[in-house]
Formats: structure tokens, sequence, C-alpha cells
């Protein structure tokens, strides 16, 4: 499988070869990724960035986007007041790239979805690309789920994921406990591992 997603990438490459650094990826971002915030608007807010002024501008949401960090392989965007979204430059070979987007939502706890892209925004099939990270990983080792009590008051799985501005890395903090009352969430911080977990980009995946 993951010599398809490598073929496929470099297929899409050759085709045509898209942005390679972080603000024309974002500005020629599909509008139907991110509706609220058409290109000209993306560009105006990479130019107030630039330019070292407040990077912030209304958006079709009657809300405002503001544009946090930029460089020249990430970027960190305040889409709404409710909402994130980050972009990744990951490198494969020959110096090209493919990019990891997350969209994470706080309603109001935080939860993430996770794509990859060529850069000129084909998307890739992720199940190669990373695994995503299950519930079970955050349990300590020692921990008797038998007789713990608040796993029916941890229905859902909601997670976030959070990309390193300054290498590959990925994390994953697991977030539903925080819809816990503060003393609830004391009791089953005991049962789980005090660390996010840590993904490393290698060889075109997520490990």
């Amino acid at each position: 499988m993951r010599c398809y997603v490598i073929g496929l990438i470099f297929a899409c490459w050759f085709v045509t070869v898209g942005a390679q650094k972080m603000e024309d990826v974002f500005v020629q971002m599909p509008n139907e990724l991110i509706v609220h915030l058409e290109e000209a608007w993306r560009k105006d807010l990479v130019d107030l960035y630039k330019s070292g002024k407040p990077a912030v501008l209304e958006n079709m949401m009657q809300g405002k986007s503001t544009l946090l960090k930029l460089t020249e392989n990430y970027l960190k965007l305040q889409s709404t007041d409710r909402s994130i979204i980050e972009l990744k430059l990951l490198p494969l070979v020959n110096k090209t790239y493919i990019i990891c987007m997350i969209q994470t939502v706080y309603g109001p706890v935080a939860d993430s979805r996770i794509s990859f892209f060529t850069t000129d925004w084909q998307r890739l099939p992720a199940d190669d690309i990373f695994t995503p990270v299950t519930r079970d990983w955050f349990w300590k080792t020692e921990a008797d789920r038998d007789t713990f009590d608040y796993l029916s008051r941890l229905d859902l799985f909601l997670v976030k994921y959070s990309l390193s501005d300054e290498n590959g890395s990925l994390t994953a903090e697991y977030t539903t406990p925080l819809y816990l009352d503060d003393e609830n969430q004391r009791i089953v911080k005991n049962f789980l591992k005090n660390e996010p977990k840590r993904y490393v980009w290698k060889s075109g995946h997520y490990e």
C-alpha cells in the first residue's frame, strides 16, 4: 500500500508540480476546504503577516480569521472562534513534499481530523501515511479498567492532534476527559498516561 501512495504522489507531481512554499500552498487551498475564507482573503492574510501587521480579517461566517504562524513549511490559522487549521509540508525525496492538514474544532473540547494532499491539493489516501491513535494507547498498562466505573462517561473518543512548527513531529492528546468536572478529571487522570502520543515523520509516513 505504501508503494501505491508514494507512486500516486509522484504521478501527480510529474503531471503538475504544485506549490512548494507554505504561503503559496495556503493561498491555493481549494475553497471547499475553507469555505469562509476565499483565496483573495488568504493572500491578504499572508501579506499582512509578512508585513508585521496583525493578520486578522473578517470572514464569511461574520467572525474573524487570524493567521497565527507562518514559516516556509508550517502554517497555523485561527480559522473561526472555535476552529484551528494547521498545515505542514512534509518532505519525501528530491525536494518533493506532501501536505498534512489538521482541522481542530472546539465544541468546547478539542477534536481533530487529519488529511493528506499533494502540493497541488489532490487528496491522498491516509491509511498508509498515518495510523490514528486508539483509546487504549492512553491508558496506563497497569490500570484495571474492569473495576473502573468511569468508562461509561468516556464513551466519546476525542483527540486533539498538533503539528510541530519546528520539525515533522505530530502529537495526539486525549481530550474526552475534559468533558468531566474537575474532581472526576483528577480521578480519571490516575488511570491515564501523563504524556501525549508522539509521532515522527520518517520515510514518507508517521511512525
